[in-house]
């Protein structure tokens, strides 16, 4: 959001000069708390490390002590535990019935108030009526969205009106490289599966 303001105002015709108090959140020793650590999750808590993040995580299954170790993560068995603590909060769960509006006016309320909402999984793990009026009542005090419900939102959507909001359209993986690792791993799981060989990227229900 800082960096999103920021550039309106280097652009801005109407700018003469850049504020002194112009500040934003520190990222570096902040606390990050990651809802779901799954394979995209623990590489989340492996960036953070480097920015000497404390990492919280909440996941249905605890990770191995080896595991949690390297990225220096904290388990919390109950989500709320990791909601009151975090300075930002990331999304990165399947959607599913059970994670369908995980965060809703309940979990917003046990955030900080100067905490941030990121979502980098799907939009209706969030209750986006919730959100906005989280965020119009300064409840949290932004949130940056890759994803929403619907996508494109409708340009009438009060998510769209708001300062504290950074919203980005499902680029997670828009990359030209990751493209294409995508399109690779998919040809191998499909020649494998033709050549009746183990498929490399299985995923079998729990």
């Amino acid at each position: 959001v800082y960096l999103h303001s920021g550039c309106r105002i280097a652009v801005s015709p109407d700018t003469k000069h850049f504020a002194v108090d112009w500040l934003g959140v520190e990222v570096s020793r902040a606390t990050l708390g990651i809802i779901g650590m799954g394979s995209i999750g623990y590489k989340v808590a492996q960036r953070a490390r480097a920015f000497n993040m404390r990492i919280l995580y909440h996941n249905r299954n605890r990770r191995r002590k080896e595991e949690e170790e390297a990225v220096g993560a904290h388990y919390c068995e109950k989500m709320e535990n990791l909601l009151q603590q975090s300075d930002f909060v990331m999304l990165v769960v399947n959607l599913t019935p059970e994670t369908h509006k995980l965060i809703g006016k309940k979990e917003l309320g046990l955030m900080k108030p100067t905490a941030t909402l990121v979502n980098i999984s799907r939009g209706a793990v969030i209750d986006q009526d919730a959100l906005v009026e989280a965020l119009q009542n300064k409840v949290i005090r932004a949130a940056a969205l890759d994803v929403t419900y619907p996508e494109p939102l409708p340009r009438d959507h009060p998510l769209l009106q708001l300062d504290s909001v950074i919203i980005t359209p499902h680029i997670g993986t828009a990359t030209v490289q990751a493209l294409r690792m995508m399109a690779e791993e998919a040809i191998a799981n499909i020649l494998a599966v033709l050549n009746g060989q183990p498929v490399p990227s299985e995923v079998l229900p729990k």
